[in-house]
């Protein structure tokens, strides 16, 4: 039994004291109590650790490659993902371990204690398959047991260029697959999962309705239905052409025509979802699904703003993510959210409720949706969860005399990463004093891929 003890915690009643956390050799949360006597591990400040619901662990390697303007004066979504392209003809399967380890302790640090996988780099350069179908899946696993993060794996059917089902493009070869092959895919990825921790999870991803038929949409959520356990995840409704080919090609804009087709439900979770009528925010609420937002990558790629104000009046839950994880960065993701519905809307302290300020809304909402989107038992400090824990120094200059809910508002809107302590993942201490405790070898490991790519590209 593991023992934490914090002089104040973040309970679902609300702040305590003097809490006791016991937790099982399994990695679950045996025991909560208010008002204990100090034993085991002490902290100062102690809270549940979100899911980070969206991430393409690769294009870690990415970060600071692309920010200098193409041939085209407009250059936008489109342009960058010319520049992914040719920058994962160059990637190994071990690189793809190394990236995705060093993505994910940067992920630990920053408070996040499990990620959902997005994962769609299955084959060699030119689009042969490995001799394993999960050669690429079994990388990220691999990364999570070093890294010690919970993981949820998505693997990913992309099947087209377009809407028009045109072949995939040089770039895109890597990702393709049919339903059958697909099928091989999660059934390997299934016995990776078993190889792993208990918490690790295993959902479908779907990339969006330009890569998947409807078809092949029809027979991914089959295969959730009989293969998988876990959750649904699919880009929706981010960019402005992809609204417009959608539309010429089925009939209907992304939402709509989803909705229209396809049970959604609480298992799924939709990605982006910048680019949506008031009505179809209401609609797509409605059904109880998460909304994965990724605000430092949205505002990267130009995407868009989410409306986060109607979906949240909507009833409508969501996550965040580090989706391309250019910056991986908890506190920032919630920041940015709030700060884009400012910026639309000319207001303050927009996503805060009458009875939650600011920042407990955004991180309180980050917990459940995260959780949810990554079919993981997690997301408060309770017995029978995942032990998803993590402490914030609480001598930090930005937090210091706060108490309550105004501690949570100066750690995403003031003191950051910086705050962050300690991490558990599943009962694994992984983060000791602000640091991953297998930081020297995962990032030197990140730093000689990371040089021989940039010579490369």
């Amino acid at each position: 039994m593991q023992v934490i003890w914090a002089e104040r915690a973040f309970l679902p009643e609300g702040w305590a004291e003097a809490v006791r956390v016991e937790i099982d050799c399994a990695g679950r949360i045996a025991g909560v109590a208010a008002g204990a006597a100090p034993a085991g591990t002490a902290v100062p400040l102690l809270l549940p650790a979100p899911v980070n619901l969206h991430s393409h662990a690769f294009q870690r390697a990415m970060a600071g490659l692309t920010e200098t303007r193409g041939p085209d004066p407009s250059d936008s979504f489109w342009t960058w993902r010319r520049l992914m392209f040719r920058f994962l003809e160059t990637l190994t399967p071990e690189d793809v371990e190394a990236i995705t380890a060093f993505a994910q302790m940067e992920m630990l640090e920053g408070g996040f204690a499990a990620c959902a996988e997005f994962h769609y780099l299955h084959h060699r350069p030119d689009g042969a398959p490995y001799d394993d179908p999960a050669e690429m899946s079994a990388r990220i696993a691999a990364a999570a047991a070093q890294s010690g993060i919970g993981l949820t794996l998505l693997p990913v059917l992309y099947q087209y260029g377009g809407c028009d089902r045109r072949p995939l493009a040089a770039g895109q070869r890597r990702f393709g697959n049919d339903p059958d092959g697909f099928a091989r895919l999660l059934e390997a990825a299934g016995r990776l999962r078993a190889a792993l921790p208990a918490d690790a999870g295993l959902g479908v991803a779907p990339h969006s309705l330009r890569a998947v038929s409807p078809e092949g949409l029809m027979a991914v959520v089959a295969l959730a239905a009989e293969a998988a356990d876990g959750p649904i995840h699919m880009h929706l409704a981010e960019q402005t052409a992809e609204v417009a080919e959608v539309e010429a090609a089925l009939g209907a804009r992304p939402v709509r025509w989803l909705l229209g087709n396809v049970p959604v439900d609480a298992r799924w979770c939709l990605i982006h979802c910048t680019q949506m009528l008031s009505d179809e925010t209401g609609a797509l609420a409605a059904t109880g699904a998460v909304a994965g937002l990724c605000p430092i990558t949205e505002a990267s790629l130009g995407d868009g703003v989410f409306d986060g104000v109607r979906w949240r009046g909507a009833g409508g839950l969501f996550g965040v993510g580090s989706d391309s994880n250019i910056r991986i960065a908890l506190a920032e993701e919630l920041r940015s959210l709030e700060y884009s519905q400012r910026l639309r809307d000319r207001v303050r302290a927009a996503l805060a409720t009458p009875d939650a300020s600011t920042g407990r809304a955004l991180f309180a909402s980050a917990l459940a949706g995260g959780a949810q989107a990554a079919g993981r038992r997690s997301g408060a400090i309770m017995p029978g969860l995942w032990a998803d824990l993590l402490a914030l120094d609480a001598s930090h200059p930005d937090l210091a005399g706060l108490s309550a809910d105004r501690l949570l508002d100066a750690w995403i809107f003031a003191a950051g990463d910086g705050a962050v302590r300690e991490v558990w993942a599943a009962g694994r201490h992984v983060v000791r004093e602000g640091r991953h405790v297998a930081r020297t070898a995962i990032t030197a490991r990140y730093r000689s891929v990371r040089i021989r790519l940039a010579d490369a590209l």
